[in-house]
Order: structure tokens, then sequence, then C-alpha cells
């Protein structure tokens, strides 16, 4: 009688032991920082239109606030780690990928032909050869135009920087401020920079600058304050720039003060508030300087799978769904931004419509400087870079700050 209870009891135990293994394998635990309404609500159908794809497999999301989600990242990829996490790409992604937290997930992209359906983002989600994860929203950044002062002035859109700086020049005999912008909260002279940089030394050298793999009083990024000397001497940006935030300086714009304006596409809700319609506003790519590869400013969010996650087989059945044009196009119509597989559907909207023709065809993608460089040397650097715009002259003493602080940020 005991041996049969024994064996009974051994059956049990075996029995709970499989349909907790089957239970693990089936359930997949996404952590997220999606806590706004709009990409909450993104990943809730994405993770419904996953399990009905795939019955076997359950989805339970644990939502976390931006700053929260930040700071305790690290730890849980260590300690406790889900098997799917959202982040960003590029510089950012740098840091798990080289601790060894974030999985190879080069099959994923190989089985799913992801090299070609999201080329624009190779670059930026491939470290040492291999690709970290799978990007799934974005948003251009570009040049808002005023289409009606461009047609008064007999202006044609800019196609390269001998012609940018020949309509500035115009705008500003005209009597308008050729550049909106607002620098009080810094970052927007992170757009600048960026797309000086990629510009006059292409993508790779920007990745490495940001890296801290080049001094920041090399030639090369001397060079690219040479071309903002030729926008900032001549008086080419809003006056008194660095008492406003961007949103300050939008009412410039859409009064007609200033002709055009760097930024992302969450500026467009703005300026049409502010009165402007599409006959007025137009987009533009930032033109090109010299024959220099076009690379963009296009912040985007990626899915990874922790090297330590439990359920790493739905985990990449997860991010193969999670990459497929149909579930981007969805997705982001949720988002109002960007799919990143270039199959997905194109937006309806006219601005966003323009974005992903662009980025679809772009040599690679930007994080903006706050994300492709650490907080402290974004911090040095963006402040630096106001302090250049406001007071040109300050250019050697500028760069010089910012050398020391990369050797001190990045040793």
């Amino acid at each position: 009688m005991k041996t049969i209870q024994k064996t009974t009891m051994k059956l049990a135990v075996l029995a709970w032991a499989a349909a907790a293994c089957a239970a693990q394998a089936g359930t997949l635990v996404i952590n997220t920082d999606a806590s706004d309404p709009a990409p909450k609500a993104a990943w809730e159908a994405m993770a419904k239109g996953f399990m009905a794809a795939n019955p076997d497999v359950t989805v339970k999301i644990n939502t976390f606030d931006h700053e929260g989600f930040k700071t305790s990242i690290r730890n849980f990829l260590s300690a406790n780690p889900p098997d799917i996490v959202t982040w960003y790409a590029g510089n950012r992604m740098a840091p798990f990928v080289n601790a060894g937290l974030f999985e190879d997930v080069s099959d994923v992209w190989a089985k799913e032909g992801l090299n070609d359906k999201l080329k624009s983002a190779v670059s930026s989600m491939t470290i040492g050869g291999k690709q970290w994860g799978v990007p799934y929203t974005y948003y251009q950044w570009g040049i808002y135009y005023r289409k009606d002062i461009f047609a008064k002035n007999n202006i044609a859109v800019p196609k390269d920087w001998k012609e940018l700086l020949a309509a500035s020049a115009r705008l500003k005999a005209a009597g308008v401020t050729p550049f909106a912008i607002g620098t009080k909260a810094l970052w927007p002279t992170g757009g600048w920079f960026d797309y000086l940089n990629m510009r006059v030394n292409g993508y790779e050298f920007h990745m490495d600058l940001t890296a801290g793999k080049v001094p920041y009083t090399d030639a090369r990024v001397q060079a690219v304050f040479d071309r903002w000397d030729e926008l900032t001497k001549p008086g080419y940006f809003l006056a008194n720039h660095a008492s406003y935030d961007w949103q300050d300086a939008v009412p410039a714009f859409v009064k007609g003060e200033a002709a055009m304006y760097l930024m992302g596409n969450f500026a467009v809700d703005p300026f049409k508030k502010g009165g402007l319609s599409e006959a007025q506003l137009g987009f533009m790519q930032f033109p090109k300087i010299g024959n220099v590869p076009m690379a963009e400013d296009a912040p985007t969010d990626t899915i990874h799978i922790p090297a330590k996650a439990k359920n790493k087989e739905d985990a990449r059945r997860f991010l193969a769904y999670a990459a497929s044009a149909k579930v981007q196009t969805e997705v982001n119509a949720i988002l109002g931004q960007l799919p990143v597989n270039k199959d997905a559907t194109r937006p309806s909207d006219t601005y966003l419509k323009d974005g992903f023709t662009m980025l679809s065809n772009a040599h690679a993608l930007g994080q903006f400087y706050d994300r492709d460089a650490p907080a402290e040397m974004a911090k040095a650097g963006m402040e630096g870079f106001q302090r250049y715009m406001v007071k040109p002259e300050s250019r050697k003493e500028v760069l010089e700050r910012l050398e020391q602080v990369r050797q001190r940020v990045y040793k």
C-alpha cells in the first residue's frame, strides 16, 4: 500500500512539475514603459493579436512609469528577467548588449527576412555584426516649412546646403527669420548637431562620436561647426531662442515671422492647432551636404529578449509577430507614429506619409543626441551647443570643455 501511495505521490509530483513547466512555457511575460494612453493601448492590442494567433500562449504585461522603468531595467534584467522587454535602438542598447543582458536574435532576422524589411534600422540594431532586438515604431525628424512664405519669396525647396543657405539669405532679406527654435530646454540643439554631423561626416562617424571614440576637438567636429557658423553668424535663428521652450517658438512659425522649423513629427499637432493648414505647412528632408549617405534622426522604440529569459521560444515568436508589416501597420495607427517595416501600409496622414518614404530609404537612423550619448555627455553637449548658438565666438571654448567631459565620461 505504501509503495502504491509513494508511486502515486511521485506521479503527482511529476505531473505538477510538467504542468508548471508547460505553464511557464506557455506564458510570455513582457515588461514595458508604455504607460501613456496610446502606447498602452497599442501594447494591449499587440498582446491580444498575438494570443489570437498563438492560442497556446498567454501574454502578461507589466507596465512601469517611464522613470521607474529606466532605473529598474538593469536590476530586473539581471535578477528576475521577463521574456520580453522594451527599450531603444543604437547606443542606448549597447550597455545591455555589452553586459550580456540582451539575447542575440540574429536568427529571427534571418528567418523573417528582416534585413530587407527593416532595412533602414539594421545599423541601429546591430552590434558586433549581430542583431539584438526588433524595432516596432519610430517617427521622423526633418524641416517643417511654410509653403506660402516660400512661394511668396519664389523659393524652391532646398535639396542641398548651398540651396538652403541661399533660401535663408533671401528670407532674411525679406524680413523673415529663416529658422524658428527654442533652446531653453536645450534638447532642440541636439537635433541640429545630429543633422549637421550626420550630413558632414556620416552616420558611422556620428555613432563613434556619441560612443566616446572621437575627440570633440577633432577636425571633423570642427567642420560641423564651420557649417553651423553659416547659420548662426548671419542671424538665421530666432533671436533670444535661449529664453524660449520649443513650444514658445511655435507662434513665430505660425505667424510667419519664421519660415522653417527643424523638429520631430510631434510638432505637427501644435502647428495645426496654431492655425496652419496643409496648404501652408510643408515637410522636407534635411538637405544633403556633399555626397555623404543620408541618415536621419528617427527615435526608435524596440523589443528585446533578456539573455536570462525563461521562455525564449515564445519570445522569438513574439518578435517575429511584432516585426511583421501587418502588425506594425495596426500598432502604429494606434500610436500615431510610423511602422519600421517598409512593406507596411503607408499612413494616410500627409506628414507621416512623407516621413515613411524618407525613413524607409534612409542610409541609417540616429536616435537623437540625448539617446545616443550617455546622460552626462548629452547634458554637457547640449549645454555647449546652446552656448555656441547664442555666442558663436565661444566655439573653441565649448569644444574644449566637451572634450574634457568626454575624457571623464568614457573612462
